[in-house]
């Protein structure tokens, strides 16, 4: 047998194998009729064979699924495992697709969900004892919550008190400069090179603050401009080297919130005592004094202003006390000892022609600021009834727990 010969036999072999391949038309018939599928296949059956194109289906499909109920999407789903056993994620045992009921409790429920094991129980169990005490707070857990209320209070009140008062607690702790030169306090004849700006000097308690000579009224806001710039001079009374009694006004203790920087300059002048010295540099010209008293009288004691008794040149340092508030002054008087004073010539100021009824005091507290304001005073009202308020919450919650 030639080679040909062989091909066609092959040939007729091929063809009589096809012939008896059935057809697959009529196969899918049969299966059809053996096994009609589910709703869900039966609906994606009928996409595929009613011509429409692919993204088409893809749609329509897509949009019978989301209007699925949770149950249904599950049973889609087990279809689709069903029918590709030989997906890779797929179980290797073939598995009969679930009942409804078997679906229906495999759905997780947020009400009935437990924790999978013991561990997550007590972990679960010890974070709600936690943050809810299981729904029931009991005595230890109602007096966190009033210590914690409580102590948030306090902490606002000690801020409130610190931001209207703080020029009480932050006082022991100011050094008015730390500039001062090194001035000996031995007096000698050429101890002393006055400086170019007007200062008062006191080596005792490290204080070198430049003086205001330019006001020249008696009106108290005018002068409390004039005291955020340093030591102010007061303008009825007599200058450096002049006969009579020149005074000078500083803050002991202002609020940090005011304007200005020397809102501490007197606040260490009562550590002055008898036969301490200090030093008023005027006109490019030193004037040297000593420490002959101290005393504190009240605000309406304008006479301290007035030429001190016995003396024929002092100057008088004058401040709020005790510092922080404007209850009384305190006066430090020193009788001018260089240069002689003998050669001091008679002020032309009429003493006590405009002098004010009341001694300058520290600036305006932030209290008495607000005070001034309607929009303070509304917001101090709302603040306060706010505040007793939860006083009396805290209360009534202390008095359920006992």
């Amino acid at each position: 047998m030639n080679q040909e010969n062989k091909n066609d036999l092959i040939r007729q072999k091929i063809n009589e194998i096809l012939n008896k391949e059935p057809d697959s038309k009529q196969a899918e018939i049969e299966a059809q009729r053996i096994y009609p599928g589910s709703v869900h296949q039966q609906f994606l059956r009928n996409l595929m064979n009613s011509g429409k194109g692919i993204e088409e289906i893809q749609v329509l499909w897509h949009e019978y699924y989301n209007s699925l109920d949770d149950i249904s999407k599950r049973q889609v789903w087990n279809e689709f495992y069903e029918s590709n056993t030989n997906l890779k994620f797929f179980n290797e045992t073939k598995q009969k697709p679930l009942a409804v009921n078997d679906l229906k409790n495999q759905i997780p429920s947020v009400n009935k969900f437990k924790p999978a094991n013991k561990s997550s129980k007590k972990l679960t169990r010890k974070i709600s004892d936690k943050i809810t005490a299981n729904g029931k707070l009991n005595l230890k857990h109602q007096l966190q919550s009033l210590a914690f209320g409580l102590g948030i209070g306090l902490i606002m009140i000690l801020i409130f008190l610190f931001g209207f008062f703080n020029e009480y607690f932050i006082t022991p702790f100011i050094q008015p400069s730390n500039n001062a030169t090194n001035i000996p306090l031995i007096i000698g004849a050429n101890d002393f090179v006055a400086t170019s700006q007007n200062q008062v000097i006191i080596p005792k308690i490290n204080v070198q603050i430049p003086v205001d000579y330019s006001i020249q009224t008696t009106e108290e806001s005018t002068i409390e401009n004039g005291l955020q710039n340093g030591i102010v001079h007061y303008p009825t009374t007599v200058l450096p080297g002049e006969l009579g009694n020149t005074a000078f006004f500083g803050h002991s203790s202002n609020n940090i919130f005011n304007s200005g920087k020397y809102k501490f300059a007197f606040v260490l002048l009562h550590q002055l005592t008898k036969g301490d010295t200090f030093y008023l540099s005027y006109n490019q010209k030193m004037f040297i004094y000593k420490v002959i008293y101290t005393q504190v009288v009240s605000p309406s004691e304008v006479g301290v202003l007035d030429s001190v008794e016995g003396q024929t040149a002092t100057a008088t340092l004058i401040t709020c006390d005790p510092p922080g508030t404007s209850i009384n002054r305190l006066v430090v008087v020193g009788q001018q000892i260089s240069p002689n004073p003998s050669s001091n010539i008679v002020s032309a100021v009429k003493a006590n022609t405009t002098s004010a009824t009341n001694l300058p005091g520290n600036g305006p507290s932030l209290f008495s600021k607000i005070l001034k304001n309607t929009y303070g005073k509304i917001a101090l009202i709302l603040f306060a009834v706010s505040l007793i308020g939860y006083i009396v919450s805290v209360f009534i919650r202390f008095k359920k727990l006992v």
